[in-house]
């Protein structure tokens, strides 16, 4: 496991690939997921990775000139992105090649689309639809369901690919899984509505 150096904090991640590359004062939270020639470096400040986040291949996570770089649990970081000192919210994903930069905080139950470049100090309200260069807010929609779904799906992964099993989410029991989680995540999200705890405090849906 390609790690270097003793500041690497491993709290139980679920899997990461012999390609991946970690350095500095990083630490990976329980069940997260680092994938094929993901690039970490944090050469001061930290890094963290949340618990059940995954950080899919090609990506890189670095630190800012003045920040840290925090990604909050049941993200994915899809492929090709690049995560440069800035604060990531709980149940986020960000889409295939987006850039998100120094001092950007994206709320909670985001999704960034893919391409979008987050220029520096740019604050993303909870439940946002975001695309464009420089990114914007398009949407307001509660993402939480589809977003802890795919960090769900790639926590699964993460399991299979650690016993050497590269087909999971081709097997009959996955299948029926995944639709036990989406039942399951729909009516969590319901009762969080019912307590006025909603995610992200939005009325959108």
């Amino acid at each position: 496991m390609p790690i270097h150096g003793p500041d690497v904090v491993l709290n139980e991640p679920a899997y990461i690939h012999e390609t991946a590359q970690i350095y500095g004062k990083v630490r990976l939270e329980k069940g997260s997921s680092i994938w094929i020639n993901v690039a970490i470096r944090a050469e001061n400040y930290e890094i963290v990775v949340g618990e059940y986040t995954n950080i899919q291949d090609f990506s890189m996570l670095h630190i800012g000139a003045q920040t840290g770089t925090y990604i909050g649990s049941h993200c994915s970081i899809t492929h090709h992105c690049t995560i440069h000192g800035c604060t990531i919210g709980d149940n986020c994903l960000i889409g295939i090649g987006a850039t998100v930069m120094d001092g950007c905080v994206v709320g909670e139950n985001s999704i960034i689309g893919g391409a979008a470049f987050l220029k520096e100090g740019t604050v993303i309200p909870p439940n946002s639809i975001v695309v464009g260069s420089p990114a914007k807010p398009i949407k307001t929609v509660n993402n939480y369901v589809r977003n802890r779904l795919n960090a769900y799906l790639y926590y699964r992964n993460a399991l299979a690919y650690r016993q050497g099993q590269y087909r999971d989410w081709d097997q009959p029991e996955a299948v029926k899984a995944i639709g036990e989680e989406i039942a399951r995540l729909t009516a969590e999200l319901k009762a969080l509505e019912a307590a006025g705890n909603s995610p992200g405090n939005s009325s959108g849906g």
